[in-house]
């Protein structure tokens, strides 16, 4: 793409592709299986649901890697492959892409809790999202989206992880329960101004109740 991605959503709504799994699973691809996985394991599968939704119209395509963080991986036996599958699922999201739509390094929680909620430490989950930030700046995507996060801890630390690899966009969702709230009480008049704090590019909320609004943190954009 010639125009960045921040210049190119200050003059016009973009549009996103839709879900991976979903597609997917409509592809015969069982619940149980590692999604991520099959950016080794059957790469054509996934560049054809990328490439599906380019030829629809979509500005912007998600790589095949929300779960692909050590945590999530290490579940299926896979965690020592995260590299590997991140760069991949980069690499074939930028094929897919070519120059018609801008590629986004997607980046899940990790599924377990982190302190002050659970065990796990800030500085040991911002080490696990480094690596795939790491793998996927490096598989070259254009941008950062870090989505369905219900913890403004978590997400906070994913944020900074990004920020000590590259300077690339950073997209920060948060997922809401019913009240509007994330799952651990925090409205978006705290959380919103959190995520501008630390960096985040763009900032809104996914897979959940209610408006999905997303904007740029910085005065005068648009909503």
């Amino acid at each position: 793409m010639t125009r960045s991605f921040l210049d190119a959503l200050d003059e016009r709504v973009l549009v996103c592709d839709g879900a991976m799994g979903t597609m997917l699973y409509a592809r015969g691809i069982f619940l149980n299986r590692c999604f991520d996985e099959l950016n080794l394991a059957q790469p054509d599968l996934v560049a054809e649901v990328h490439q599906a939704y380019v030829r629809a119209g979509a500005d912007l395509i998600e790589t095949n890697t929300f779960g692909a963080n050590r945590v999530k991986l290490a579940a299926f036996g896979l965690g020592e492959r995260l590299h590997a599958i991140n760069v991949q699922g980069a690499r074939i999201a930028r094929h897919a892409a070519r120059e018609e739509a801008y590629v986004a390094g997607a980046i899940g929680p990790l599924g377990i809790r982190v302190e002050p909620w659970g065990k796990t430490g800030l500085d040991e989950a911002e080490a696990w999202f480094r690596e795939q930030a790491q793998a996927l700046a490096e598989g070259g995507v254009d941008l950062f989206i870090l989505e369905t996060f219900r913890d403004l801890n978590e997400l906070g630390a994913a944020i900074r992880a990004v920020r000590s690899v590259c300077s690339l966009p950073v997209v920060a969702q948060m997922t809401t329960e019913e009240d509007g709230n994330s799952l651990d009480g925090t409205p978006p008049e705290t959380f919103a101004p959190a995520l501008e704090r630390l960096g985040a590019d763009v900032i809104g909320i996914n897979c959940s109740v209610g408006r999905r609004p997303c904007s740029r943190r910085s005065s005068g954009s648009r909503p």
